[in-house]
């Protein structure tokens, strides 16, 4: 009775899987690879081009009839073709019969405008949450979203995974003595306190910064003690770099040791010519650890966090009805 029951059981994940699919879009066509080995699921074939004058064509080659689809995009630089591209990709599958739809966007960009700061701006954020839901997303999967509140943009299942577990192991490996998990900014307390925790309840301290200008900050002074420390700067995203910096210049004034940057996203973006990899090598930082939401060319600067198992895993207990959140918070100790 037992072997007939495990058989049934096994039958129905099977099931569960000839009737999903995945597409990993320009962005992500590897990791996509790697999360359909892991699965079992079938990667989808499908076809991306452009027209003259930059419009964007796409086809899908693979049916998705009565499938769980899951489309694999982050949105970072060229943000709006990439953007536009997983659009595209969600309206082609809603027209073709496709039972849901499911988006994971690793680095989820236009992140960072989820408010108005001053009169007469847009709240990017949530104009990208109403696009991607009035193009036919049913459920969206995230890792390390700038802002929680974002979540309530959506009105459909919004998943925003937390890449502190996977960063914690990394940074355990290096052996680090007498370390400090240091914010960047006030904001970031939140999430640096959270890989804190799970590193042992390493001391945390915070870089007071005043942003000058878009894209430009001027770090101040450091709450806590960083004197003879290790540091890892923890954040989500680093950008054009400034930040960071300016907050290596700082803890290095007040004594610091070695420095390490551990961010969910490198964006890692050029500004007047600089490349923001090369500066902070050059500010001091000895290692930027970081996931592979957004890649860059080798180097043994980057060490790279593959998110294939997680989001593996993570598309493994939706397609079988299974709780994502017990799962995720056994696993990695971080909460979702």
């Amino acid at each position: 009775m037992l072997k007939i029951k495990k058989i049934k059981k096994e039958n129905m994940l099977n099931e569960n899987k000839r009737n999903s699919i995945i597409f990993g879009l320009s962005t992500s066509k590897k990791i996509a690879k790697n999360i359909s080995e892991l699965t079992g699921i079938k990667l989808g074939e499908s076809k991306k081009k452009s027209f003259a004058d930059g419009e964007i064509f796409v086809e899908l080659s693979s049916t998705v009839r009565n499938k769980s689809v899951f489309l694999i995009q982050s949105t970072h630089y060229p943000a709006n073709d990439n953007l536009m591209e997983l659009l595209l990709f969600i309206d082609a599958v809603r027209r073709s019969s496709a039972k849901e739809v499911n988006i994971v966007i690793p680095y989820f960009g236009y992140a960072r405008q989820d408010r108005k700061v001053l009169g007469r701006q847009a709240i990017s954020a949530k104009l990208v949450s109403n696009l991607l839901t009035t193009a036919g997303a049913n459920r969206i999967i995230t890792f390390d979203i700038h802002s929680e509140q974002i979540a309530g943009f959506f009105d459909i299942p919004f998943d925003n995974l937390k890449a502190y577990g996977l960063i914690a192991r990394e940074i355990s490996k290096l052996n680090l003595k007498d370390l400090t998990i240091v914010s960047p900014d006030h904001g970031g307390v939140s999430r640096a306190r959270s890989l804190a925790k799970i590193l042992d309840n390493s001391p945390l301290s915070v870089i007071d910064k005043r942003r000058t200008n878009h894209n430009e900050s001027e770090s101040m002074f450091v709450l806590g003690d960083v004197k003879n420390r290790n540091i890892v700067i923890f954040d989500d995203m680093v950008d054009t770099g400034g930040t960071v910096v300016s907050a290596v210049k700082i803890l290095k004034e007040q004594g610091a040791k070695d420095i390490y940057l551990a961010i969910s996203h490198a964006v890692l973006s050029d500004k007047d010519g600089v490349k923001a990899k090369d500066k902070l090598k050059e500010c001091g930082i000895k290692k930027i650890i970081t996931t592979n939401s957004i890649s860059h060319d080798k180097d043994d600067f980057i060490q790279y966090i593959d998110l294939s198992n997680a989001i593996a895993e993570t598309i493994k207990h939706h397609i079988n009805n299974k709780s994502i959140t017990n799962w995720f918070v056994k696993e990695y100790n971080t909460y979702i």
